[in-house]
């Protein structure tokens, strides 16, 4: 057992500092290019027909009202029904959907396996005859879990076929995505088997969870349970390392290029990050180009 906890926690730390470092990277990145795409959800009144604060007249100094609401409504629409791959490809989104609602029940059943044995080790018993969340916990996971990891097994599967099968797609794959969703497809399907026929209920697995939230000594399981935890922590520790943390970037996706709206005044935080750009240097090597910075290039004289 003392393998399988050595292995979460490394495998638990190497997520963490992975997440951290693509956070970090998205923040700290130039200014992107707008898009000038709308609606944009958080224009108060005028996302229904794609209008903008820019059509009032002297918008810049009038205040600028926005909805949050609706802008999360939006978010979780895409971010969780996946809503323009269903009006983009809906072929996709039938495995496309199951594999990312799948992942994030997943997300759940650990959060409700870590809480339920942070509850145990606090005295609160979790278990059919427990109190109310004692009993929301145990029955809450299995109902969680069972569907989470066969749904990420199911679109796991739907898309490496749909991958393997579409011709126009097949030229823009490569090895990695055949194995993400490879690997997917049997960290999931292999806690299925295990769960259902070692420790149904779950009450190992929970007891395991406890003892790394707790920093104490794990119970004993069957091989292939230990087995199954190098799985699922390998899983969590390579998926920020793949092309699969492209969730880190929803976030810094939306607000600071697809719905960024800000206007670039005079003293704004965007035209002083737009002079820092500025003065960053010219790498081309093209002989016509014979600026020093971004600035400079701007200067040049215009031939006629």
């Amino acid at each position: 057992m003392i393998f399988a906890t050595i292995f979460s926690y490394f495998a638990l730390g190497i997520a963490f500092l992975a997440i951290l470092v693509r956070v970090l990277k998205y923040a700290r990145a130039p200014l992107s290019m707008r898009w000038e795409l709308y609606p944009v959800p958080h224009e108060r009144g005028r996302a229904e027909y794609g209008g903008s604060y820019l059509e009032e007249l002297d918008w810049w100094t009038k205040p600028r009202h926005s909805d949050m609401f609706n802008e999360l409504r939006e978010m979780f629409m895409e971010i969780i029904l996946l809503k323009g791959v269903y009006h983009h490809n809906r072929k996709v989104w039938l495995f496309s959907f199951p594999f990312h609602f799948g992942m994030y029940l997943s997300i759940g059943w650990l959060v409700l396996l870590l809480g339920g044995g942070i509850m145990q080790k606090a005295g609160v018993a979790v278990g059919p005859e427990a109190g109310f969340w004692g009993v929301l916990i145990y029955y809450a996971t299995p109902i969680i879990g069972y569907p989470g990891l066969a749904l990420s097994a199911f679109g796991a599967l739907g898309l490496f076929f749909w991958r393997m099968g579409n011709s126009e797609q097949r030229a823009f794959n490569t090895f990695a995505e055949y194995f993400n969703l490879v690997l997917v497809f049997v960290v999931t399907v292999t806690a299925v088997i295990i769960q259902a026929t070692m420790d149904p209920w779950f009450g190992l697995l929970r007891g395991f969870a406890a003892s790394l939230a707790t920093f104490s000594a794990a119970p004993e399981m069957p091989a292939a349970m230990v087995w199954e935890i190098f799985l699922v922590a390998l899983l969590i520790m390579y998926i920020p390392l793949s092309r699969m943390s492209h969730f880190v970037a929803k976030y810094f996706l939306y607000h600071s290029v697809r719905w960024n709206d800000e206007a670039n005044e005079k003293g704004s935080a965007i035209e002083k990050r737009i002079i820092e750009l500025l003065h960053e240097k010219m790498t081309w090597s093209a002989s016509h180009v014979k600026a020093a910075t971004w600035a400079d290039l701007t200067k040049e004289p215009k031939n006629e």
